[in-house]
C-alpha cells in the first residue's frame, strides 16, 4: 500500500495561499494549461491530485468544452474543490486514489501537478505513473509539474527560490520550509524522472517550464 500525503485541517485550508507564495509563476502555469492541451483529439481529462480544483477551474473557464474527472485522497480538498466548482456539470470529483478508478475507462489527457515529490522512489512513484498510464488512451497527453533535480541542483535552486519569495514572510517559516523541501520530500533528478515515465509506459518527457525548483513536463502515453 502506497503512503499517501493527505492535506487536512489548516493545511488544506491554507493550500492556495501556500502554492501562490512558494511557487513563482504558479498561476501563469495553470492559466496556460488549457491552451497547452488544446490539441487533444478529445477533451476527457483526468486531474490526479486535484486538490482544491485550481487547474480544473482553468479548464472550465476556457472557451473549449472539457469533461473533467478530478481525484484526490483528501476529503477536505475535495470539499473545497466542490465548493469552488459549484457542481459544474462537466466535472466529476472523486475522493480516492487513481488505482480506485475503473481501468476500463480511458482518458485523453491527464495532469499530475505537485504530487510526485510526496512519494518515495521505492516503487511508489512508479506505481502511480503506471496507474495513470493504464487509464489513458494511446497517444494521450500527460502533463506534470513537480520539484525536480539532483541534490546539488535543488540546493542551488532553493537559493534562487528564497530570493523570489514575497516580502514579509516569517524567517523561521522560510527556514523550516526550505529544510523540508531539501531533506524531507522525495524529489528525483531529471534523468530519474524520465526513466520512471518511460518504464510506466510514456514517451521521453519534454521539460517545457521551470521556476526555480519546480519543473513542468509534457509527454504522451505510448
Amino acid at each position: 500500500m502506497n503512503k499517501v500525503e493527505i492535506f487536512e485541517n489548516e493545511r488544506a485550508a491554507g493550500y492556495n495561499q501556500f502554492v501562490e507564495t512558494w511557487i513563482p509563476n504558479y498561476n501563469y502555469f495553470l492559466d496556460r494549461l488549457p491552451k497547452l492541451l488544446s490539441g487533444a483529439n478529445h477533451k476527457n481529462v483526468l486531474v490526479v491530485g486535484c486538490g482544491t480544483g485550481n487547474e480544473i477551474e482553468r479548464f472550465i473557464q476556457s472557451p473549449e468544452t472539457w469533461t473533467i474527472t478530478g481525484i484526490d485522497p483528501s476529503p477536505e480538498m475535495i470539499k473545497q474543490a466542490s465548493d469552488k466548482l459549484q457542481n459544474n456539470k462537466n466535472v466529476t470529483l472523486i475522493e480516492g486514489l487513481v488505482s480506485d478508478l475503473n481501468i476500463e475507462k480511458k482518458y485523453d489527457v491527464a495532469t499530475l501537478l505537485l504530487v510526485l515529490h510526496f512519494l518515495d522512489d521505492n516503487g511508489q512513484k512508479l506505481n502511480l505513473l503506471k496507474d495513470i498510464a493504464n487509464r489513458l488512451m494511446s497517444g494521450a497527453t500527460f502533463v506534470m509539474l513537480d520539484i525536480t533535480g539532483n541534490k546539488e541542483q535543488i540546493k542551488q535552486n532553493l537559493n534562487v527560490l528564497k530570493l523570489l519569495l514575497p516580502d514579509g514572510l516569517d524567517e523561521t517559516e522560510i527556514s523550516n520550509r526550505l529544510n523540508r523541501i531539501e531533506n524531507e520530500l522525495f524529489s528525483v533528478s531529471e534523468e530519474r524522472l524520465s526513466a520512471l515515465c518511460i518504464e510506466a509506459g510514456f514517451e521521453q518527457p519534454l521539460r517545457f517550464f521551470q521556476s526555480s525548483i519546480y519543473q513542468g513536463w509534457l509527454t504522451t502515453k505510448k
